[in-house]
C-alpha cells in the first residue's frame, strides 16, 4: 500500500512519518515536497498552481500511488479535484478535522498565512451542509516568519500564545488551519478544543490507501 504525500514544506516529512509509525505501520509513504506552490499560490491564487498540482500528482499516480494527500490547506481543494482524472482518491488533510469542527456552534480558524483562510473557510461551508457555524477567523502575525527562518519553537510557542488568547465565551472550536501548527495544540493552556488536521487527515488517507488498493 502506497500514500503519496504533496507537502509545500519539507518540515512536514517527519511530522507525518511519525504519525505513520505510531498509528498506520506497514503503510508506504512517498513524500513530495514543491514549496514553490505555496509562493506561488500566495501571490496569485491557488488557481494559479492548478495546472502544476496536477502534474505533480499525476507523476506520483504513474510512479505507483493508490491514493494521494495534500497537506497544504491552502493547495488543498485544488489537488482534492484531479481524483475523477487521476483514477486514485486524493484527499486533502484538512476534510476530516473540517467535518469534525462544524458539529460545533462556533468556530475560530487559527492561520499563520492568510492565504490559507479562503480554502479553509470554503471548506467548513462545504463540510457544514445545512447547519451553519459562527466562524471567526485569527492570523498570527510574525508567526510564519519564524517559522520560514527554522525557528520551529518559536512558530509553536506563537500559534499556542494565539490560541490562548482566545475568547472561551460560547465554547467554540478552535481549527489550526494548517498543518504546520499541530504541535502548537499540545503547548497551550486553553480549556477550549483544538482541532489540528495531520493524525486525521492521515488516517482519512491510510483508509482511502486499503480501499483503492
Amino acid at each position: 500500500m502506497n500514500l503519496a504525500l504533496l507537502h509545500t514544506s519539507e518540515a512536514h516529512v517527519p511530522v507525518f512519518d511519525g504519525l505513520r509509525d505510531r498509528h498506520h505501520p506497514g503503510l508506504g509513504l512517498r513524500h513530495l515536497v514543491a514549496e514553490e506552490l505555496l509562493v506561488r499560490a500566495g501571490a496569485e491564487g491557488p488557481e494559479a498552481v492548478a495546472v502544476a498540482v496536477r502534474d505533480v500528482l499525476a507523476e506520483a499516480v504513474t510512479d505507483g500511488a493508490d491514493a494521494v494527500l495534500c497537506t497544504c490547506s491552502t493547495i488543498g481543494g485544488v489537488a482534492e479535484r484531479n481524483a475523477a482524472e487521476l483514477g486514485v482518491p486524493v484527499l486533502r488533510v484538512d476534510r476530516p478535522m473540517a467535518a469534525e469542527a462544524v458539529r460545533a456552534e462556533k468556530i475560530v480558524v487559527v492561520a499563520t498565512v492568510a492565504s490559507t483562510l479562503a480554502p479553509t473557510l470554503d471548506l467548513l461551508r462545504e463540510e457544514s451542509g445545512e447547519r451553519t457555524s459562527l466562524v471567526t477567523t485569527l492570523v498570527v502575525d510574525g508567526a510564519w516568519e519564524r517559522f520560514l527562518a527554522g525557528d520551529r519553537d518559536g512558530y509553536l510557542d506563537a500559534v499556542a500564545a494565539a490560541v490562548d488568547g482566545v475568547d472561551p465565551t460560547g465554547d467554540p472550536v478552535i481549527v489550526l488551519a494548517q498543518a504546520s501548527m499541530a504541535d502548537a495544540a499540545e503547548r497551550t493552556a486553553t480549556p477550549l478544543t483544538v482541532l489540528s488536521s495531520p493524525r486525521l487527515g492521515l488516517a482519512a488517507a491510510a483508509t482511502a490507501v486499503r480501499r483503492h488498493g
